[in-house]
């Protein structure tokens, strides 16, 4: 899931502390070299808990609306509802119970207005699907107050709410990719798809006025496939089947492609890389801004035309 947001220290202090995720990898916009793009995570960076964010310190807020990735929701274990209601209101975040098809949570926005929910979920949701089975790395070190115990710490993304400007398009999208529909409610329609992280998207049916991106707008949604030989096979079919789809890119740490139904949400293809180089360094993403090989002479000037980034 990528984010637009604006102030990057403030995105820092609010994901890295507040939230208690991993700061995993600070780096640029690969296409806009002088906007950050900064990735959490959890201990590993696992694929399925690493959330980025594109920083424009000068954006205009965005507006809810169709076409949109409207919330997004992060896992945490179900008894840990009352400890994060409790942390989220002692640092005056605004808090509401929340609840659709039966996942109990809380509702509240970052900072940029982005909309956030925290959903309780059984013991054997709470751990991700890592190269060791059954692992489960949540990040504790990150908060400055004394950190998140790992009992309670975020385990990553459970899933996604989008409204559509045409749900019937997005639909069909949602099942080309192989999600099926296990609920529906007069507002909403829950497609899940099969396998250990049973990740989710809620196709919002209600009636809604036209958004505008901007900051705190989710961006777009990434799903994982296998390897590169998979994404281009992918890429394949959704040209035959008349999807707006982009190249094959390389973002350095894996490759990607994006698709954009006729209903306007943004989806990305990621090949499933884990770890963003973690386990090959011991990051430190305040004091090192990372770079793919073809910005690396540029590195002077890009540093000089970022926005200030206190790395605490």
């Amino acid at each position: 899931m990528s984010v637009v947001a604006g102030d990057p220290t403030e995105n820092r202090r609010f994901y890295a502390e507040t939230l208690g995720l991993r700061f995993l990898l600070r780096t640029v916009n690969f296409e806009e070299p002088f906007v950050y793009h900064l990735y959490y995570g959890d201990e590993r960076g696992t694929p399925g808990s690493v959330l980025t964010f594109f920083t424009y310190p000068r954006e205009d807020p965005g507006r809810i609306g169709k076409p949109d990735i409207t919330t997004a929701a992060l896992r945490v274990p179900a008894d840990s509802i009352a400890f994060w209601h409790d942390r989220l209101a002692d640092r005056g975040v605004a808090v509401e119970p929340t609840e659709r098809f039966g996942d109990s949570g809380l509702a509240f926005e970052d900072p940029d207005g982005t909309s956030l929910e925290l959903v309780g979920v059984p013991d054997g949701e709470a751990a991700p699907i890592d190269l060791d089975a059954g692992a489960d790395h949540p990040w504790t070190g990150g908060s400055a107050d004394g950190s998140v115990p790992a009992e309670h710490a975020i385990r990553g993304v459970r899933g996604v709410s989008v409204r559509s400007a045409d749900p019937y398009v997005t639909a069909s999208l949602l099942d080309t990719f192989g999600f099926e529909i296990v609920a529906e409610r007069d507002d909403a329609v829950r497609y899940r798809l099969p396998g250990g992280r049973e990740s989710v998207v809620d196709l919002l049916t209600d009636d809604a006025e036209y958004g505008k991106e901007g900051r705190g707008s989710i961006h777009h949604v990434a799903l994982t496939v296998e390897d590169g030989d998979q994404l281009r096979e992918w890429r394949e079919l959704l040209d035959e089947r008349d999807f707006d789809v982009s190249r094959v890119k390389d973002r350095h740490f894996f490759e990607s492609l994006y698709v954009r139904d006729g209903g306007g949400v943004l989806f990305e293809l990621a090949t499933e890389r884990p770890g963003l180089g973690v386990a090959e360094r011991d990051p430190d993403p305040g004091g090192d801004l990372v770079l793919p090989p073809w910005l690396a002479d540029d590195r002077e000037m890009i540093e000089g035309q970022l926005p200030p980034f206190d790395d605490w």
